[in-house]
């Protein structure tokens, strides 16, 4: 390569134009060379099945594609509220800049579920989501996310992380830890994420490779239903005309259970799957269990029920199972972030910011109902929260008061009756008593 390029600048200086390489390292606004492996390994990766794996060329993949879209898109739609601590219970907090940056519009080009939508899938590929942070004065007024594979961070002597942002023009420029809001994955030294597609490209290589290896065979492959064959020698014209009669006759779902008649010595000969399809067939639903090892998922949630069975017994049951297991160590970090980036000090203890899984019951009007009965029976809900929640509007009276079960008693009190039972058994029993003196009298 060193010479290939060293080929081409001279070219391109004695026809008085920039080199390639130049003109690429002037795009990116660095100096390319062999060693820049932050530019190659965004572009090239290297897997045992010979296939160069990046985030793009792993997005053909099916299951990658499934597994980053189900929760980049469910993780985007979640309601993110914005929280005031208080005395009493929390309250949200609209009058805080970041509650409607945070959950209805960062910046001006992007709506909320696109911009998590981004900051998850990068999170998901590359192990790191990067958005700066624009202040007017200490107000935060936009949250523009940055590609993660522009960007580079470095450790300065006193401690400080330096980012290294490089413009879609080829500029470098410089962004202060402050101005840097840093969400990492999964990490070893704290700081970069590790991402998912670089150690994991032995896999997404290997399916790559057996998307490729099928389509090749259906492509160039003989795959032929059954075998017609006779031993009489049949001119090209009596061919055709058998081949044509057989499937108008016997061909597709229409005509599937009717009965075949041969004559003239002719034999018919279904032709099975051979073993190597059948292989290929295999290995590539293996492949679809490994890529979902990877991103957390299980199978069936991106279509492949092959030998899994269900989580639970219904929906709320699988819903719960992907929350814990996929989204919750996602939401958590996220969370974290956001207090410890976008909020000044000074504000950590009395604000935060917390995604609403209630959302993901929203597909069960079964499971609503019986959360919303649970809650408004044991105080924690009133019945105007339950509104709310359902996009209805509030009564106001009783149905904002929080109510409970009267009738739950302590295990030592079965069979005794309470004070207010004596009470009202007293009254009624004087009530009777006056009631028969006063009929006596008359």
């Amino acid at each position: 390569m060193q010479v290939l390029a060293g080929g081409l600048a001279a070219s391109a200086k004695t026809a008085g134009q920039p080199s390639l390489k130049s003109s690429v390292g002037a795009w990116l606004g660095k100096r390319l060379g062999l060693t820049s492996t932050d530019f190659w390994s965004a572009w090239v990766g290297a897997s045992n099945s010979g296939k160069p794996v990046t985030a793009q060329t792993a997005l053909t993949v099916s299951a990658v594609w499934s597994c980053v879209h189900l929760i980049a898109e469910t993780l985007a739609t979640l309601p993110l509220d914005f929280y005031r601590r208080t005395s009493g219970a929390p309250v949200e907090a609209p009058e805080h800049p970041l509650h409607d940056l945070l959950r209805f519009q960062p910046n001006a080009d992007m709506t909320a579920v696109q911009f998590w939508e981004m900051l998850v899938a990068c999170l998901l590929l590359w192990g790191n989501s990067f958005v700066e942070i624009v202040r007017l004065g200490v107000r935060v007024t936009a949250l523009n996310p940055l590609l993660p594979w522009r960007m580079q961070v470095r450790r300065l002597t006193d401690g400080s992380l330096e980012y290294t942002y490089s413009d879609l023009d080829g500029k470098q420029r410089k962004i202060a830890e402050a101005d840097m809001w840093h969400i990492a994955a999964f990490s070893l030294d704290g700081v970069l994420g590790m991402s998912t597609i670089r150690y994991g490209a032995n896999v997404f290589g290997a399916a790559m490779a057996a998307d490729e290896a099928s389509a090749k065979v259906f492509a160039n492959g003989l795959n032929v239903g059954g075998v017609l064959s006779t031993e009489q020698i049949l001119t090209r014209k009596q061919r055709d005309e058998y081949r044509e009669d057989m499937e108008a006759r016997f061909s597709g779902a229409l005509n599937a259970g009717k009965t075949l008649v041969l004559e003239a010595g002719m034999k018919y000969q279904q032709v099975p799957m051979n073993p190597e399809d059948a292989q290929l067939l295999a290995t590539r639903g293996f492949n679809v269990e490994e890529v979902c090892r990877w991103f957390r998922v299980f199978p069936w949630m991106v279509g492949h029920t092959e030998k899994s069975t269900s989580w639970g017994t219904g929906i709320e049951q699988q819903l719960i199972a992907f929350l814990t297991f996929t989204l919750r160590p996602w939401l958590t970090r996220i969370e974290q972030s956001i207090r410890k980036s976008l909020l000044p000090s000074g504000q950590r203890s009395v604000f935060y910011a917390k995604f609403s899984v209630e959302g993901l019951l929203r597909a069960d009007s079964a499971a609503r109902a019986s959360f919303y009965s649970v809650m408004t029976q044991n105080g924690i809900y009133s019945r105007d929260d339950c509104r709310e929640k359902e996009n209805m509007p509030r009564r106001g009276g009783n149905a904002d008061v929080l109510t409970v079960q009267s009738n739950l008693l302590p295990i030592d009190q079965l069979g005794k009756a309470s004070s207010s039972d004596q009470q009202a058994r007293a009254a009624l029993t004087a009530w009777l008593n006056d009631d028969g003196n006063t009929g006596a009298t008359q």
